[in-house]
């Protein structure tokens, strides 16, 4: 029955997800429908049949009627590897040194240019105008946060997701009458669509900002900011029968568990239950036998089926299926870590994963696309962030386990990639790994001698990012070997990396100059709940921006618009002179006025100003939510010791090709037009780089 299944969802990929495919795809419905993987595999059984009938018809009609490669295209091929926060010193000094041969071999036949990033230098800014060819004021993403201009409070910058107004309650339960409106809030459009509209497939993969995924003429799988199936970003569950420690583990869910002899009792958390009024989530029970004298084993118990634990290895993905009622149940997938059975029992799960084999939101374009990978390839995550930074961060995970995890997930990432590279005959094929991104985050304390963040065996982890630039070298040679001569091959990442030393409280020194008002008596919660907006004139969100409270514009907003030029220059003085009590040191590089640094639509949603800190410094955890701690600066003590969200000016990306390229300094809006002239695709006017080719 296995066996029949992966023939009929592959055949459905082959029809509607190669070059040949001219016609939007209808197919078995996933998002919100829940529906049970029986009948999806029949109406997908039913429509191979109808479709395959109909293939004659379909070869002759492109044959005739569709649109062709451009005769003065420049390739039939292009392939885009982006290596997330790459960073071009590294990389030039390991090439210097021998150890990167792939990279040399591709500097030395193409090009090797650092590549201009967006500003601020954060991932789903700089990856939105790769994608549009655009500036934020463009494409509307300035930050993982924007604020709720009504409530101030901080919300995803890149998708919304809103519930159906619409229910019929009875008694405690309610009954939606209406689906979930899922909605992509970055604008302007992916060249990729451009390219589909003159006839070219793609391929793309894990390119951020990408949920929910758009339509267009290939097949796609969305990547950061693609919700785990509590709607959160990535929530694991830490099980212990530790208690002498108390709160939660920022980022997770700690469970206090009993252990009764050799046995462990507990439940995974799903989605919220949207068949009950209080939203009470739902739970899968399962029970842990520890199975051997020294502690180091166990068998797990869940849903009928038993799995054997190891200390520090991880399970591969489980799938558990959460029962909502009446029939239906919301599959998600996850992995169990065992940590520690003695003296206190340690379990780590990772967040429950949207099922990309039964999808219970719209991962992937078509719909069938990911339940082809995980016929074809085996379960994977489909978390937007998938390696879990905050477990390291909290000592959920240690060093080796957060490492371990990291190349599961960057091999699943390579198995997808050259699936799609074999099956790309003519067209693009864009892949982003974050693996690159993920380590240097987690491990540049241990290549920055100063760093005030603990680090335990220094000597073990010293080459875990050196390990890892030697890992993406020998993912680039793999992929050399599959090109032909004409095919472009571009490099590429979105921006590179400094040390995170010290946290500087940005709201803190708002508060304590004069732009921002607490209520009387309190000292500042998370999420701005004790401001005093009726004399707040600035507040900081985010990563890097800084907002004026404008009349207008914000709720409460008290700033005039004649005032806020006098607000904004006041600002801008007082941060470029702020000094770290410690050293001396100027914290803050430069201070953007975004009215000179956007053009677009969309500017007037931007921070008024954006922030560009100087090497070893960055906003603290607490400013990010909009919390006030003292004192201005601290020392940053968590793993999490490496960062990009600075100024942009010394965060360059990288960019390597196999053609020489026409500019000194590329940027990340010209990778768009460079793929539509390769392609003889007429470049959009509102395109804002220039091909590099």
């Amino acid at each position: 029955m296995r066996s029949k299944k992966i023939q009929i969802i592959i055949v459905i990929y082959v029809i509607f997800c190669t070059p040949f495919s001219v016609s939007a795809y209808i197919g078995p419905g996933a998002g919100f429908a829940f529906l049970g993987s029986a009948f999806v595999f029949l109406i997908a059984f039913f429509m191979a049949l109808i479709t395959a009938g109909l293939w004659p018809l379909r070869i002759l009609y492109r044959k005739f009627f569709g649109k062709k490669l451009s005769k003065n295209a420049k390739t039939s091929r292009v392939f885009i590897v982006g290596l997330d926060g790459l960073d071009p010193v590294l990389l030039g000094d390991y090439m210097r040194k021998g150890m990167l041969p792939n990279f040399s071999a591709l500097a030395q036949q193409g090009s090797f240019k650092n590549l201009q990033t967006t500003n601020p230098p954060i991932s789903p800014v700089a990856w939105s105008s790769f994608q549009t060819g655009v500036n934020p004021g463009g494409h509307n993403i300035y930050d993982f946060l924007s604020r709720d201009k009504r409530h101030y409070v901080p919300v995803l910058s890149s998708s919304s997701v809103k519930q159906s107004k619409r229910a019929l309650k009875i008694g405690g339960f309610s009954l939606p009458l209406g689906k979930p409106v899922l909605s992509l809030l970055r604008k302007s459009q992916p060249f990729w669509k451009v390219l589909g509209s003159a006839g070219i497939f793609s391929h793309v993969l894990r390119v951020p900002i990408s949920f929910p995924i758009e339509k267009f003429n290939g097949a796609g799988l969305s990547a950061m900011c693609t919700p785990d199936l509590h709607g959160s970003q990535g929530t694991f569950s830490f099980y212990t029968t530790q208690t002498d420690k108390s709160g939660l583990p920022a980022g997770g869910r700690l469970i206090r568990v009993t252990k009764k002899g050799n046995k462990i009792e507990s439940e995974v958390q799903g989605p919220a239950n949207p068949f009950f009024a209080d939203r009470r989530p739902i739970c899968v029970p399962f029970i842990v036998m520890i199975s051997n004298t020294d502690g180091s084993q166990a068998v797990l118990a869940v849903q009928g089926k038993k799995y054997f634990l190891k200390k520090d290895t991880y399970t591969d993905w489980i799938r558990l299926s959460f029962r909502a009622g009446f029939g239906i149940r919301i599959s998600g997938i996850c992995r169990f870590c065992l940590r520690q059975t003695e003296p206190h029992f340690k379990l780590y799960v990772s967040a429950v994963n949207i099922d990309p084999e039964s999808p219970a939101m719209p991962v992937s374009h078509p719909k069938s696309y990911c339940v082809y990978l995980a016929k074809q390839l085996g379960a994977y995550g489909t978390l937007g962030m998938l390696e879990d930074t905050w477990a390291l961060n909290e000592h959920v995970l240690d060093e080796e386990t957060f490492l371990t995890q990291t190349y599961l997930y960057h091999e699943e990432r390579e198995k997808m990639f050259f699936d799609a590279m074999d099956k790309t005959k003519e067209g693009m094929c864009a892949c982003v790994f974050d693996a690159s991104d993920r380590i240097q985050h987690m491990f540049w304390r241990y290549i920055d001698p100063v760093h005030p963040s603990p680090s335990p065996d220094k000597d073990k982890f010293a080459g875990a990012i050196p390990d890892m630039y030697r890992k993406m070298d020998g993912l680039l040679g793999k992929i050399r070997q599959r090109l032909r001569s004409n095919d472009v091959l571009i490099v590429m990442s979105d921006h590179g990396f400094k040390s995170f030393r010290r946290c500087v409280n940005i709201n803190t020194w708002l508060h304590d100059n004069g732009f921002l008002t607490l209520k009387h008596g309190v000292s500042g919660s998370d999420y701005f709940q004790d401001v005093d907006w009726s004399k707040t004139k600035a507040f900081a969100l985010g990563l890097a921006g800084i907002y004026i409270n404008r009349q207008g514009r914000e709720s409460a907003g008290i700033v005039s618009s004649d005032e806020v030029p006098r607000i904004k220059q006041a600002i801008i003085e007082g941060l470029l002179c702020l000094k770290d009590p410690e050293n001396g040191s100027a914290a803050i590089n430069a201070v953007y006025d975004t009215d000179r640094l956007y053009k677009g639509l969309y500017k007037h949603d931007a921070p008024d100003l954006i922030v560009g800190y100087a090497d070893g410094y960055r906003v603290s955890w607490e400013s990010v939510t909009g919390k006030l701690k003292e004192p201005v600066f601290e020392d940053n003590l968590k793993a999490w010791s490496g960062d990009h969200c600075v100024d942009a000016n010394i965060v360059d990306g990288v960019f390597l090709c196999n053609r020489k390229i026409k500019k000194e300094k590329p940027a990340m809006y010209d990778i768009a037009p460079t793929v539509l002239d390769l392609f003889d695709v007429p470049i959009p006017s509102y395109m804002e780089g220039e091909p590099l080719l």
